[in-house]
């Protein structure tokens, strides 16, 4: 509406008003009165007062307010407008104004109710703060340092950071167009600063409601609260006005690793009051104290034998933790998960992985269960036991090597040991590592098997013939031979007579010169004519001497071409059943008649010069057993 015509208008409504006056008061005198009233109100407004109108008009753009001034006012539409965006302006209504200017170019008031209101607000919040009263706002904006909030009549508030709760708040944004009640803690009206506090008033709460709280707190008492801060060791719980602890080993029966895996901030929780000190205020609480403790029930649910199911919760170096149910877990030992070797734990289980095994023992008392894994398959020992006996070959790989002997495998499970006296018939080996590696396949001879200890004691030399049990009778003292020379040192000549048969010539049994070296009267290698002048059967040493030997003719000596001759050879494989046998029976079994040959053949012997008879007979003695 133009200002032309709204200036005629109100002319128009301001003449028809006073034709109105003058018919109702056609006495001058009181026309006189009504104008002094009239002149007398014109000089008492001032710019800058407040003043209560009437709407005489709402225009398209303005509002047209009648303040009983020589002339109307004049108020934007835009201040009229409401929260929901419509218009809250009605031809009659009253309405609170402020006067700007008395007269604009048009000769109207100019009038503003927007800053009326923001007026009347500050006088209100300034009454409200001086009575310690109240105030309700909006939270508008986050600002530096806190959040802005909207009050009476669009009037922006400061809120500190440190005044929005009790603990500070990390996120603020969560607070935004939240509607609270505020206390004014600074106010300033010409600078139009106003501070408020959400603390003060929580602050007073928890004091009301602690009070409360501890007037009827007791231990035992079950209480419900608000989780108000979680930490790594637990959480705490707001009682109203006090908080209790709900350490994490009470809030479940089974393994918590933190409290976030149960709560979050807010959440509500039924505890029980375990402890209560009224001097410190300090209070412990319980959630699984709540409930009934499943160990209660655990002897009816978890008997010796039974297969149950559960989840991998931990790994130790000793074994696996198994979660059977909330609250009851039990111990899967590491010689309990495989019949082999035991490995360590992570390598047969890993954590949050679904088990089924076997209850071997419980314990109530201390809530301890014991539990199997390898129970559900097959015992490797009483297959091997079924299928193998002692004097069966077996033919398997080196698993491990120590000093004392070599480890082979038989079967999935079942290890053997040679022990390094039972290699070889002739070699003295200290260490079994020179001569074996890990991972060689090898044959062996089952000598026995302790089934209380669960071991397999093998042989390899007894897959041989024993060299010794003919030395005897090929070598006896007087015989001259020729020999190799394998090596020397400072105390004499090491030589073989034989594969596998090795003697020794004494330094003084080389030369009548001592002054010379054995090293440089004979080299490794050479063949040399030396006589048996010493045989001990029980140590296995022979003794030869060079001096002794010059002059005589060499005996004729009848060697087997292979020494270390297989004994009865046989099948590689278990017996499959059968009467458990002895490792007597077995050798003799598989030696047959060769003993009693060989002490025969002993028996016989009467000069140097007979081996060579003796020696002829045993290939045939040998093909008979065979």
């Amino acid at each position: 509406m133009p200002r032309s015509e709204e200036r005629t208008g109100s002319s128009e409504y301001y003449m028809t008003e006073t034709t109105q006056i003058q018919n109702e008061n056609p006495n001058p005198d009181s026309f006189a009165a009504l104008f002094e009233a009239s002149a007398t109100r014109t000089d008492a407004l001032r710019e800058g007062d407040i003043v209560a109108g009437t709407i005489l008009k709402v225009g398209k753009d303005s509002v047209v307010v009648d303040i009983g001034y020589k002339s109307e006012g004049v108020i934007s539409l835009h201040e009229f407008i409401n929260a929901e965006g419509n218009i809250s302006a009605t031809a009659g209504d009253s309405v609170d104004v402020l006067i700007e200017s008395k007269e604009n170019e048009d000769g109207l008031v100019m009038l503003s109710k927007e800053k009326a209101d923001k007026l009347k607000v500050w006088d209100e919040i300034s009454a409200a703060c001086e009575r310690d009263e109240l105030i309700e706002g909006t939270i508008t904006q986050r600002v530096k340092g806190g959040l802005a909030v909207t009050i009476r009549g669009g009037v922006k508030a400061f809120l500190p950071g440190s005044q929005v709760d009790l603990r500070p708040v990390r996120n603020l944004d969560r607070l935004l167009g939240q509607t609270f009640q505020f206390k004014v803690i600074k106010f300033n009206k010409k600078r139009g600063n106003i501070v408020l506090s959400r603390r003060v008033l929580l602050e007073k709460e928890r004091d009301r409601l602690k009070e409360a709280t501890l007037e009827n707190l007791q231990e035992g008492q079950i209480v419900t609260g608000t989780i108000k801060n979680i930490t790594e060791y637990g959480a705490f719980v707001d009682l109203g006005g006090i908080d209790g602890l709900l350490h994490i080993t009470d809030m479940s029966w089974g393994r918590v690793n933190h409290p976030s895996e149960v709560f979050e901030v807010g959440d509500e929780v039924t505890v029980k009051v375990l402890k209560y000190n009224a001097d410190t205020e300090r209070v412990s609480l319980g959630l699984k104290q709540t409930m009934e403790d499943p160990w209660n029930v655990a002897t009816d649910h978890y008997v010796a034998g039974k297969k149950v199911k559960g989840k991998v919760v931990s790994l130790t170096d000793y074994g696996a933790f198994i979660e059977l149910e909330q609250g009851v877990e039990g111990l899967i030992h590491v010689s309990e998960m495989t019949w082999a070797k035991p490995k360590h734990p992570s390598k047969v289980l890993e954590v949050g992985q679904e088990v089924e095994c076997v209850v071997l023992d419980l314990d109530a008392q201390n809530k301890r269960i014991s539990l199997g894994l390898k129970q559900l398959e097959p015992d490797p020992w009483t297959v091997f036991t079924q299928k193998y006996n002692p004097g069966d070959i077996i033919q398997g790989r080196v698993r491990s090597i120590t000093d004392y002997g070599v480890f082979v495998g038989i079967e999935d499970g079942v290890d053997g040991m040679v022990h390094k006296s039972d290699l070889s018939w002739t070699q003295r080996i200290n260490n079994p590592a020179d001569i074996y590696r890990k991972g060689d396949e090898v044959e062996a001879i089952i000598l026995s098997i302790n089934h209380d200890d669960r071991k397999v004691s093998l042989g390899i030399k007894q897959l041989y013939e024993d060299p010794w049990v003919f030395v005897p009778k090929r070598y006896p003292e007087g015989t001259v031979i020729e020999v190799r020379s394998t090596g020397a040192d400072e105390y004499g000549i090491h030589v073989e007579l034989e594969r596998g048969v090795e003697g020794v010539i004494p330094r003084g049994e080389i030369s009548a010169d001592l002054s010379q070296e054995p090293t440089e009267i004979v080299k490794t290698g050479d063949i040399v004519k030396a006589q048996v002048i010493r045989l001990d059967d029980d140590e296995r040493t022979i003794t030869l001497s060079l001096r002794a030997a010059e002059g005589q003719d060499v005996n004729q000596v009848a060697r087997p071409e292979e020494a270390q001759r297989r004994v009865a050879p046989r099948k590689v494989g278990p017996s499959l059943g059968g009467a458990q046998a002895t490792l007597g029976d077995a050798l003799k079994d598989k030696l047959g008649a060769f003993a009693i040959a060989a002490s025969t053949d002993e028996g016989d012997q009467e000069a140097p010069a007979e081996p060579e008879e003796a020696t002829a007979e045993e290939p045939a003695e040998e093909e008979t057993t065979d």
